[in-house]
């Protein structure tokens, strides 16, 4: 990829890179950065520049090859950029410049700082391009004696960069003139060295962006590639690897990382090594070999990063099904790490690292010294590998703060006894960007693990039962080596916590320019989310009189064809449509009288909303309720199951015709012809379940050209899905659960049996139900328990492999052109990263994917896209309870605020990495909040929303820091202990309160009851019960959330007495 190398020098027409504006130069940092150089240069004059009295750089043409030059990287350093086919001379009384018109240009704004700094006079020879530059190059050499003579010293000694060699006719005739012009020469390459070795903050802010970007890419890329071409068991080779790996770094939006690509290249192309070909110099190359994953191997893995010409470097060693020698090998090799890394203090010798090391395999492993590395890296900034600043036992320079290390540790030349010659000979490589700082140093490739955990992978169930309990008897004695908490300092801890401050300082104020601007827009932030009141067409049983049943008798009648109830009503048969009809319930008293009680729907009571047919007659009145005395009461029995069962008939097929109505209109499924054969999936249940009384059967999944279908043997069993409607999809194997399962969660509703949904789920179990007769309890050895366990870990093996074969087979089918704009594959939820919580009435272990947050078990099923989401709030945070709740607050606020409650405060740090690493800004708060009429008070004055910080009226440590220094304040958002005052008795008013309220429950409670007075105790209980069932079918996620608080109000939140007053939106 050497046509997309970078080159630091300013462009022929004197702009910077990526830049509107002329190309400047930093005229403050090459004053400091000038005076720091002849100081340096004046102090060290005998021991580090040769006694030189004149330096000489001389910097080659730009090239398109990676090299790290003296020159180069000192016209970086005091410039800004690099300046290719120009000569340098640094005298005490002046500075020479022998390059090209256009340089000279820009280098004449240094003239007055170099004047100012350090009192020296800046000269240009200005080179033609037709023109050899000698008679320039004469001049200079004539200012060199002149200045000698001046000084008093008639043999000056001239400084150069002896390793570099003179490229271009420019640089060879410069040398040559050199030669020539019997000047004493002395190499000056130790004392830039010295001068590059400690990195001021600039310096150090340009190799933390670039280790953050290397460590992202191997957590975020490379990682993840591994695993993938492991697990679907491709061929790929080691060069390709590199080629995607080069591409991730120049493109940092790939992995999520929010630098300029135009400041960002490579230090290397990446290296990646298996099959028992190592080579652990930094001039390794990557070959044409395949990746080679089978058992006992190893993957090397080495990347680095420039970030404005400053390099950062990690590498890591994967382990697929290691042996014990090889586990014991990283063990140790990952101690001797640590321990150089821990070396890295100010006023250590440089030699004391490499001794760290080195201590820790004489005593842990002696047989392996031999294979250790002969140093454990070198210094690294603007050059990869920094001269005179090497990790070896010979060096005896003392660290400093402010030096940066690249440290490389690692064994070449192991043997392990396999069967294969490939896995046979192995070597193991691990390296980290180190800063040394004042108290000690700091990691800043960490972000990539190299935890055993993290980078040994078993893929052989058989071995792993036997391999497992030796590693774990070796590592009894160093069982804190695993610890991420013992491999990190305070300093780095503290380091980690304040990056993610800052960086959800920085989501904060994009969020709220988001918000802001999606308010102003208009946009889907408009009124509350209340569930609208279902509206029904007008109900007609009969179009006219003589449409009626002539009367039989002066009794109850249902008239099943019309769906009607006929009532005699003074002397009359009056016909009631069965819709109206909300319960119909009988009872016998004492003297074997019957009687029959029908309650009506009647609008604008409880539970009861006025609809579209009920707006058109305002003024009419409602019959509520209507009972009959009868002697029969057998056809009392009889009439109240028929109304019964036709209502409950219409109100199914009315719902199932309302939901149809709203269905979006789908494309046809498009048959896999004779030349594709449609991907298959047998045996599968799926859920939601087909409706009907009959046995459940499995059906078939298939893969069509352009969507899924799912079919039983029954001819109305059949779903089709077309993937333009699918939204995501999921894979989940079976591992502690007891099915396997795909998931699709779609655009668009679609009707599974009568059933309205946008998730449907196809899935096995994995294990049989087996029952255990005569209750006795079995011994943990009795052959057929152990028989039977490992038929049910085949069977589960077996099933996760189908569906992974499957997956893999649709997921080629999404990665031809047709699909790629869908975007579609099927995902796999992180287990690692998941969590406990009750997202609707039962607790569930909710997991994260690349896009969503999932539960996918128990249903509801949960299925949250995080690009959705506007921020989380975590609430219930800090006051020492066992468990908090997180309030998902999504973009489009007329949507219910998701809220997962009852999550283990374990689980809270987890939790906050996750939703930082996916750049989600989240807050926490003491406090339930009450969202609905936060978000109304937002979408009813957006502007002042925006005024008042946006969504910081949620951060604590702001509103804490605030009420110390003001007095009390009348802005909007800040949560606060006084309860103001009410400015309207609206329901919806902006002075309800942020959260539940249980007097207001209780008002409630005492209006709905006013209407039972004087019934009796069966009769209101029957009616709590069917207003407890209707309730549950009407009631929005938020009204359950209300009940559900108040009926363990206390437990949460303490006696009402003592518990704090709650804050209410201002």
């Amino acid at each position: 990829m050497a046509e997309n190398r970078k080159v630091n020098g300013p462009p022929a027409n004197g702009r910077a890179p990526g830049a509107g504006n002329a190309y400047t130069i930093n005229l403050e940092g090459f004053s400091r950065r000038l005076k720091a150089m002849y100081s340096h240069w004046h102090d060290h004059k005998s021991e580090l520049w040769g006694s030189s009295s004149v330096l000489a750089v001389a910097t080659p043409p730009a090239s398109e090859d990676l090299r790290y030059l003296k020159s180069s990287a000192l016209n970086i350093w005091l410039l800004g950029y690099e300046f290719p086919d120009t000569i340098m001379l640094f005298m005490d009384k002046q500075i020479h410049f022998l390059c090209s018109q256009k340089k000279a240009s820009l280098l004449e704004a240094v003239k007055r700082s170099a004047k100012e700094s350090v009192g020296v006079e800046v000269v240009m020879h200005v080179k033609a391009k037709s023109d050899d530059g000698t008679a320039q190059m004469d001049a200079m050499l004539r200012a060199i004696r002149t200045q000698s003579k001046l000084d008093g010293h008639d043999d000056p000694i001239v400084g150069y960069i002896a390793r570099e060699a003179p490229e271009g006719n420019l640089l060879e005739r410069w040398a040559e003139k050199l030669k020539n012009s019997n000047l004493q020469l002395g190499d000056v390459t130790n004392g830039f060295s010295d001068l590059f070795a400690v990195k001021d903050i600039n310096e150090l802010t340009n190799v933390k962006k670039a280790a953050y970007l290397i460590a992202s890419v191997m957590k975020n890329f490379v990682v993840p590639k591994l695993e993938k071409v492991i697990d679907e068991e491709k061929k790929v080779t080691h060069s390709s690897l590199m080629d995607d790996t080069e591409k991730a770094i120049l493109e940092p939006t790939k992995v999520k990382v929010k630098l300029k690509a135009e400041n960002v290249d490579i230090c290397y192309p990446p290296i990646f090594q298996s099959g028992g070909n190592f080579d652990l110099r930094p001039s390794a190359s990557s070959d044409d070999e395949h990746l080679y994953y089978d058992s006992a191997s190893a993957i090397i893995c080495a990347i680095g990063s420039r970030y404005n010409s400053y390099c950062s470097n990690v590498a890591r060693t994967y382990l697929i099904d290691s042996t014990p020698r090889q586990g014991k090998a990283y063990e140790v090799l990952l101690k001797a790490h640590e321990a150089a890394i821990g070396a890295l203090n100010p006023g250590n010798k440089i030699s004391a690292v490499y001794q760290a090391a080195l201590s820790v395999v004489e005593r842990d492993a002696p047989d392996l010294v031999a294979n250790l590395t002969k140093s454990a890296g070198t210094g690294i900034g603007l050059e990869f590998r920094e001269s005179g600043l090497a990790l070896n036992a010979k060096n005896d320079r003392v660290l400093k703060s402010g030096m940066v290390f690249n440290v490389t540790l690692g064994f070449q030349n192991l043997q392990t006894p396999t069967k294969n010659p490939k896995s046979q000979n192995f070597s193991l490589l691990l390296a980290d960007t180190v800063i040394v700082t004042e108290k000690g140093h700091e990691v800043v490739t960490m972000l990539s693990s190299k935890a055993v955990k993290d980078v040994a992978y078993s893929f052989n169930d058989e071995e792993e039962e036997e391999v497992l309990p030796k590693v774990k008897a070796e590592s009894n004695g160093t069982e804190n080596l695993f610890s991420k908490a013992t491999l990190r300092s305070d300093n780095q801890e503290i380091s980690k916590e304040e990056l993610r401050r800052q960086h959800q300082a920085e989501l904060a104020r994009q969020k709220n320019e988001e918000t802001a601007r999606r308010l102003a827009g208009g946009g889907s932030a408009t009124g509350d989310n209340r569930t609208a009141a279902k509206t029904s067409s007008d109900l007609i049983a009969y179009r006219n009189a003589n449409d009626l049943p002539p009367p039989r008798e002066m009794m109850i009648q249902v008239d099943q064809k019309n769906e009607a109830i006929l009532l005699p009503i003074y002397g009359s048969m009056v016909p009631f449509h069965v819709a109206t009809v909300k319960t119909v319930s009988s009872q016998q008293d004492t003297n074997r009288n019957c009687y029959i009680r029908i309650i009506f729907n009647v609008p604008g009571t409880p539970f009861n909303p006025h609809d579209a047919n009920s707006l058109k007659h305002q003024g009419a009145i409602y019959l509520k309720e209507v009972s009959f005395r009868s002697k029969d009461p057998r056809h009392i029995s009889e009439v109240v199951q028929q109304i019964k069962t036709l209502r409950r008939n219409v109100v199914a097929r009315e719902s199932e015709r309302a939901e149809r109505a709203t269905l979006v209109t789908q494309e046809k499924l498009v048959l896999a012809g004779n030349k594709f054969k449609p991907i298959r999936l047998a045996d599968l249940w799926i859920r939601p379940v087909f409706g009907g009384r009959a046995r459940k059967l499995t059906g078939t999944l298939e893969a069509h050209t352009n969507g899924f279908r799912y079919s039983t043997s029954r001819q109305d069993e059949r779903v089709d899905v077309m993937y333009a409607n699918i939204k995501h999809a999921f894979f989940q194997p079976a591992e502690k659960e007891m099915i396997t399962l795909l998931h699709l969660h779609l655009h668009n509703h679609i009707m599974v049996g009568n059933k309205k949904t946008k998730d449907v789920q196809f899935y096995v179990e994995v294990m049989d139900v087996v029952q255990t007769l005569g209750g006795g309890k079995r011994s943990a050895y009795d052959p057929d328990e152990i028989e039977e366990e490992q038929r049910e870990r085949d069977r589960k093996n077996k099933i996760n492999m189908s569906f992974q074969n499957f997956v893999n087979r649709v997921n080629d089918l999404w990665g031809q052109p047709q699909f790629r704009g869908l975007d579609l594959e099927f995902d796999p939820p992180l287990r690692e990263l998941g969590f406990h919580g009750v997202p609707f009435k039962a607790s569930a272990f909710i997991v994260p994917t690349s896009s969503c947050l999932v539960e996918l078990i128990e249903t509801p099923f949960l299925v949250v896209t995080l690009s959705e989401i506007e921020i989380v709030n975590l609430e219930r945070v800090g006051l020492g309870q066992k468990n908090f709740d997180m309030a998902i607050v999504f973009k489009d606020f007329k949507r219910d605020v998701l809220r997962i409650d009852s999550i283990p405060s374990t689980s809270l740090d987890g939790i906050k990495e996750w939703l930082d690493t996916t750049d989600l800004k989240y807050y926490e708060s003491r406090l339930n909040l009450n969202w609905r009429p936060i978000l109304k008070t937002i979408t009813d004055d957006p502007q002042r929303f925006v005024d008042d910080g946006g969504w910081e009226f949620l951060n604590l440590e702001a509103s804490d820091s605030d009420s110390d220094n003001s007095v009390e304040s009348d802005q909007g958002y800040e949560p606060s202990d006084a309860e103001p005052e009410s400015d309207s008795d609206d329901e919806d008013s902006g002075s309800a309160s942020l959260v539940e309220s249980e007097d207001e429950e209780s008002e409630e409670s005492e209006e709905e009851s006013e209407e039972e007075k004087g019934k009796t105790w069966e009769e209101l209980e029957r009616e709590a019960s069917n207003a407890d069932r209707e309730r549950d079918e009407s009631d929005s996620e938020e009204e359950k959330r209300r009940r559900k608080t108040k009926a363990f109000g206390k437990s949460r939140a303490g006696p009402i007495s003592t518990a704090p007053k709650r804050a209410r939106m201002r």
